[in-house]
This record gives C-alpha cells, sequence and structure tokens, in this order.
C-alpha cells in the first residue's frame, strides 16, 4: 500500500470513528476514558495537536466543536450526565494513568 493510501484510510477511520461517537450520545466521555483510556476531548486534543503541527491554528474550542459536531458547551448541556463518585474515582486513575503522562 502506498503512503497517500494509507493516510486517506486512516482519514477514514478517524472520520468514521467521529461520526459513531456523534450518534452515540449516550456513551459519556468519562465511561470511553475509564474503559479505554481517552474519549472524545482527547481524540479533538489529538486533532487540534496535528492542525497546530502543521502550522494551522486552532484552539481548544475549535477543536472540540469540530469533533462534537456543535460547540462543546451545547453538547454536554444536552447530553452529558453526571457521574457517580466510583466513577469519578476510576476517572481519576484513568486520567492519571493515560493523559498525566502525555501533558
Amino acid at each position: 500500500m502506498d503512503a497517500q493510501t494509507q493516510v486517506e484510510l486512516e482519514a477514514a477511520a478517524f472520520r468514521a470513528l467521529r461520526e459513531h461517537l456523534q450518534e452515540r450520545t449516550d456513551v459519556q466521555n468519562i465511561d470511553l476514558m475509564n474503559l479505554a483510556g481517552f474519549c472524545r476531548n482527547c481524540l479533538s486534543r489529538w486533532y487540534m495537536e496535528a492542525a497546530n503541527a502543521r502550522g494551522i491554528e486552532m484552539d481548544k474550542e475549535e477543536a472540540r466543536e469540530s469533533f462534537y459536531g456543535m460547540p462543546y458547551g451545547e453538547w454536554t448541556a444536552r447530553h452529558q450526565a453526571p457521574a457517580d463518585e466510583k466513577t469519578r474515582e476510576d476517572f481519576g486513575r484513568a486520567y492519571a494513568t493515560n493523559v498525566g503522562k502525555r501533558d
């Protein structure tokens, strides 16, 4: 497989993941983080970092809106549910393990 085809396939897979997560609003970010070590916010941050690395100015809110398909505040108001204490504790451990070491 040539490099351009690989990039196109990876981009298509990313778009499919983004669309899937936009449709699955029942899946909470905190649950994604606890189970998989990343969430929608991580994906939007990686998108922003890739843009910035290529000289494209993009801030966190722009990246989140691109990933969520709407402003982040609107998405959280519509779809984010409060987490219970155990879930928040699990998140603290997952964040320290997965994100904290990259920041």
